[in-house]
Order: structure tokens, then C-alpha cells, then sequence
């Protein structure tokens, strides 16, 4: 009733007001036209203008006095930065080159990059002299500005290795440990613990828990350490900074000449192989599963991990299994017979020659 009574009044004023002249027309109409843009503004975000939208807007601004110029959707400021800038391309001339040393063709230019990033303790008198073996002449002097203009610095003061090439080099030893945690269908969180051979991608899991305390865990590092030494040998095992791992669990690698490497504090990326398995075990296995208890969940690892350690081709070694065949099976003349096996009531399928 209010909101009626406040139009009636309303549209009364708006009569009185605009008559029925044509400039009293387009007074009413500039209104209207301004009402929509302040809903458009309470509405929409920032509006991305084209380059002849900057112009076109920035040259009307000329023509307005400044106290005016809240009609725009920009700020005062922009419409000075715009035409500052028309102002500098204006007055801003293209030179041709009329000479100088001829530039480094893209292909060289790829090549110095690429030996640069690969060989961080490489200098510049270093990397040329590998060019010029094959074939490249390249100056000194244009190597360092080309590589400073990527951010490749001197020699000297750049940076080391990263996790994954030093992983990489010294994978043949390393194993990487790690938890992860599984929510039950009765919203129980289990604790499960595994180590994975960083060379061979094959996955040890240790078992599963509600309470991984101090004991559990030694006795888990236990059981690994026995079946890991017929793998071995191993240097290092990496694992986080973690409350679970308790003094006994090191003591335990210790004593097999297993050095454990902590990772730095938030720096999950520091322990990529296993976080890799984390993401890869929940995406194919866990998150399709609905777990009743630790048994069931044990259960289901197990089997996952022996499809995963003995079956599943992997992208880090040329699409092979962890534990396959280094010799893969000649390829056939004629479409070979080919039979599936379900696995996990058929959440993953396996494929192997008919007999």
C-alpha cells in the first residue's frame, strides 16, 4: 500500500515536471538512461573496454567540465592516463634499424637456453665452447645477456639442483614415506602408511589405523625394513616433519644404513613421489569406494597395490608396470586374442593375452 501510494505520488511529480516539450523529453529520458547505468553499476563488475572504447570515451572527456564527468564508469584518473597515453603515441616515432650485429637466429637462441637451464654450474666461456663443437659461433658476451634477459643469472650465484633432478639422480636409493588419511563410511578416520621406491614406483603398504601411535609405527618401519632388504640396498628415505614418526621409526632405517632426509616445514612438493601416489590411489581406487572398516580397507589396498605394483603402466617409465617384464611381448602380425579381468568387483579392468 505504502509502495503504491509513494508511484501515485511519484508519477503526479514527473507529470508536473516534464510537460510535454521535446526538450523536457529528452530531460526525462537522460534521466532514465542515467538510473539504468547506476543498476548496471551496482550489478556489474569491472567493465573490460576495448581500445576504441578508451579512445572514444577519452575524447568526450575533453568536452565535458570536469564536475560532469561522473556520467563515465571510469574514474577521472583513467580518463587522464588514456589520453596521456593517445598524447605519447602521438608524439612517439618508430626507428628502423640501420644496422649492428645481426641477431641470434631462434633455433641457437633455444639451444643456449635450453644448455643453460640443464647445466646451472655452466658459464658463459663454458656453454660457448660446447656450441662450438657443435658447429655454433656464438660470442660470450651475447650468451650472458641472452641468458640474463631469462633470468639465468651467472654460474656461480645460480641455483642449485631442484628436489625432482636431485630425486632423480640419486633415485636408484631413495624411498619416500608418507600417511594419508581415509574417512570411513561411519566418519572414522584410519591412518594408512606406505613407502614407495622412488626408481621403481613400486608401492610398499604398511597397514592401516586409528590410532598410529609410537608402537604401531616402529613396528611398521620393522616390517618394511625386512621386506625392503631383499629390494635394496637403500641410502636415503625421505619423509615430512610429521608428529607420527617417532624416534624409534629412524632407529629402525638407521640401523640398515638408511639415512632419513626431512623434508622442509609446508613443503609438500619436497616429497612428490609419494604425494603423486596419494592422488593417484584416491582418484582410481578410494574415492569410488565406500570403506566399512580397517579390514576392509586393508583389503582393498592390497589389491590395489598388487594391480598398481605388477599391472599398471606408468608415465615416469615409458608406460610400464613398477614390477613388469623389462622385455615387453614382441608385437603380433595378427590381432592377438585379448582377455579382461576385473579387479575390485570391476572398478579397474586389466587386459592380458588369451591363452
Amino acid at each position: 500500500m505504502l509502495l503504491a501510494l509513494i508511484y501515485l505520488l511519484l508519477r503526479r511529480l514527473v507529470a508536473l515536471v516534464g510537460g510535454s516539450s521535446d526538450a523536457r523529453h529528452d530531460d526525462v529520458e537522460v534521466l532514465v538512461l542515467r538510473h539504468q547505468l547506476a543498476v548496471l553499476r551496482r550489478q556489474v563488475g569491472r567493465p573490460r573496454l576495448r581500445r576504441r572504447d578508451r579512445l572514444y570515451l577519452a575524447a568526450l572527456s575533453r568536452a565535458l567540465p570536469r564536475q560532469r564527468w561522473s556520467s563515465f564508469l571510469i574514474q577521472p584518473q583513467t580518463l587522464l592516463r588514456w589520453h596521456r597515453e593517445l598524447v605519447r603515441r602521438k608524439w612517439t616515432y618508430h626507428h628502423a634499424s640501420t644496422g649492428g650485429r645481426p641477431a641470434i637466429a631462434t633455433d641457437v637462441r633455444e639451444l643456449i637456453l635450453r644448455i643453460g637451464r640443464e647445466n646451472p654450474r655452466w658459464g658463459c666461456l663454458r656453454i660457448k665452447g660446447e656450441l662450438a663443437k657443435l658447429g655454433v659461433r656464438v660470442s660470450a658476451t651475447a650468451i650472458r645477456t641472452l641468458l640474463r634477459r631469462h633470468g639465468l643469472g651467472p654460474a656461480p650465484r645460480r641455483s642449485g639442483p631442484t628436489w625432482s633432478q636431485f630425486l632423480r639422480s640419486q633415485a636408484r636409493g631413495v624411498l619416500a614415506a608418507d600417511f594419508f588419511t581415509v574417512e570411513t563410511a561411519w566418519l572414522r578416520t584410519l591412518y594408512v602408511f606406505f613407502i614407495i621406491e622412488v626408481h621403481t614406483r613400486c608401492v610398499h603398504v604398511a597397514g592401516a589405523t586409528r590410532r598410529p601411535d609410537t608402537a604401531w609405527v616402529t613396528q611398521q618401519a620393522r616390517n618394511l625394513s625386512l621386506d625392503l632388504s631383499e629390494r635394496g640396498p637403500f641410502r636415503f628415505l625421505i619423509r615430512d616433519r610429521d608428529s607420527k614418526y617417532p624416534s624409534g621409526f629412524d632407529a629402525v632405517f638407521a640401523a640398515d644404513r638408511v639415512r632419513v632426509v626431512l623434508t622442509p616445514f609446508r613443503a609438500p612438493q619436497a616429497n612428490a613421489f609419494a604425494e603423486r601416489w596419494v592422488r593417484t590411489v584416491r582418484r582410481e581406487c578410494l574415492d569410488w569406494t565406500l570403506v566399512v572398516g580397517r579390514r576392509h580397507l586393508e583389503r582393498v589396498l592390497r589389491e590395489y597395490v598388487a594391480h598398481y605394483n605388477a599391472r599398471r603402466p606408468h608415465r615416469g617409465l615409458d608406460l610400464r608396470a613398477p614390477d613388469a617384464p623389462s622385455d615387453p611381448p614382441a608385437p603380433a602380425s595378427t590381432p592377438p586374442g585379448v582377455r579382461r579381468r576385473d579387479i575390485l568387483g570391476g572398478l579397474i579392468h586389466e587386459y592380458e593375452l588369451a591363452a
